[in-house]
């Protein structure tokens, strides 16, 4: 069952020839940040194209709660009126954050190094989900937590009233533990160092310095060491939001698998800490172009014209290309089934811990539809059947998890037989406009007694 309502039984029919403009929702991670780094700052932030999921909505009500002025001017258009670095007024309320793992991990670096006590919860999934490597590197400043067993929420954290600066080192490659700390430094004295083995999407960085933040990258032998300045006064900022690449993934991939496709998905956020899975799927030889390259706020942005490719094949992902695209293996695994031969992911026992256990939810619901599926820790195979191979015919558990709900709806587009799931009301937390998309394509995806 969602956590925001019913369930929504759904089904995909195969269909042939999408077509048209998928004009996908702003980029989640960066609508997040704008959200956060917009209320740290003094003054009037403008955001325009912000995505209106409710993972997003959440994180807009969350720094409501802390004394911001946000504003809805409609149609994607919104405004903040910031409190400025150190400025977060103690919430009345707990903090829900619903589904989203990006805004509570987050929301919980802004606040830590401010004396104010915040208690967060959120769905079923949320909960479900460990905090404890946010939590962990949070202490170091002087920051205080206490939750449910295993470090879950719901979890209230008191912020450090004399916070120190930290030096840490991201254990496993994660943009939300990197962010809570860098977040988390802004309010401590001196520098606040974050150093990272494995280069994962570097929105905050970027963000930081556009709002004025005195922050160095510099490439190491150790890695990627991040240096950030602590208690700026941070600019407000007039911010486009791209096009989110992880939402563009399931317009574009279904137009990988069914035949006559043609799909033109415009000013997608091409950040090279992001792009993975374009990456990977050229190397399948999927016929995408990329067109009318140019930078936007900063950002790396072009338009992504995808067209029905039947003669992919399997190829082993390269491991360090695994936190540009972690979020996308669900839907390239859709992808990998109807290729020619094996797909083979490693490096990404990270999907193990996300909303659901992706490797596992794919993996059952993919077995289900006649994929042979291979699976260890933190790697898996999928041994393809070729275009138009799988057989479908099954319904799939999507356990709350929006990636996992949408790429069993692609594949039910390209497979033999059409491809139920459970629920998809998770999809409201990232895609709220999934479903009309789509259609618009010439896609048939319906709600069941609907």
């Amino acid at each position: 069952m969602s956590g925001h309502g019913s369930p929504i039984p759904m089904v995909s029919h195969p269909v042939r020839g999408l077509s048209g403009v998928a004009e996908v929702p702003g980029d989640k991670s960066i609508s997040h940040r704008s959200l956060i780094l917009g209320a740290l700052a003094v003054g009037e932030t403008r955001i325009t194209g912000l995505l209106e999921g409710e993972d997003v909505l959440d994180t807009a009500g969350a720094m409501r709660a802390f004394g911001a002025e946000v504003v809805d001017h409609g149609g994607g258009a919104w405004s903040v009126h910031g409190v400025g670095v150190g400025g977060f007024a103690e919430p009345e309320a707990v903090i829900d954050c619903g589904n989203s793992g990006t805004g509570v991990r987050l929301i919980m670096g802004a606040m830590a190094t401010s004396p104010i006590t915040v208690t967060f919860t959120g769905d079923a999934s949320l909960n479900s989900r460990p905090m404890a490597r946010v939590t962990d590197p949070l202490a170091l400043f002087g920051a205080r937590s206490v939750g449910r067993r295993g470090g879950r929420l719901p979890m209230t954290i008191v912020g450090a009233a004399d916070p120190v600066p930290v030096r840490y080192e991201v254990p496993v490659p994660s943009a939300q533990v990197k962010s809570a700390v860098l977040l988390a430094g802004l309010n401590a004295p001196g520098r606040t160092v974050v150093i990272e083995r494995e280069a994962t999407r570097d929105h905050t960085e970027r963000m930081l310095a556009g709002f004025g933040a005195e922050i160095s990258v510099e490439e190491t032998a150790e890695g990627r060491v991040i240096t950030l300045t602590g208690r700026p006064e941070l600019r407000p900022q007039a911010i486009v939001v791209p096009r989110d690449p992880s939402s563009a993934a399931f317009p574009v991939c279904a137009a990988l698998i069914v035949p006559g496709s043609d799909v033109l998905v415009p000013g997608i956020g091409l950040n090279p800490t992001r792009a993975g899975l374009f990456d990977t799927l050229c190397d399948m030889g999927a016929d995408l172009s990329f067109e009318n390259r140019r930078d936007e706020g900063g950002e790396p942005v072009a338009d992504l014209r995808a067209r029905y490719s039947p003669d992919m094949r399997g190829i082993e992902v390269p491991p360090e290309r695994a936190a540009s695209m972690i979020d996308e293996y669900p839907v390239l695994s859709v992808v990998a089934a109807n290729a020619r031969g094996v797909t083979m992911m490693r490096g990404v026992g990270e999907l193990r811990v996300k909303e659901s256990d992706r490797i596992d939810a794919m993996a059952t619901g993919l077995r289900a539809n006649g994929v042979t599926v291979d699976a260890g820790e933190d790697w898996w195979s999928v041994e393809g059947l070729g275009a138009g191979g799988v057989p479908g015919g099954a319904t799939c558990a999507s356990h709350l998890d929006h990636r996992i709900a949408m790429s069993f709806m692609v594949m039910g587009l390209g497979a033999q037989a059409p491809v139920a799931i459970d629920d998809g009301a998770p999809i409201a937390t990232s895609f709220p406009v999934f479903e009309p998309l789509m259609a618009g394509l010439g896609a048939r995806i319906e709600r069941r007694g609907a």
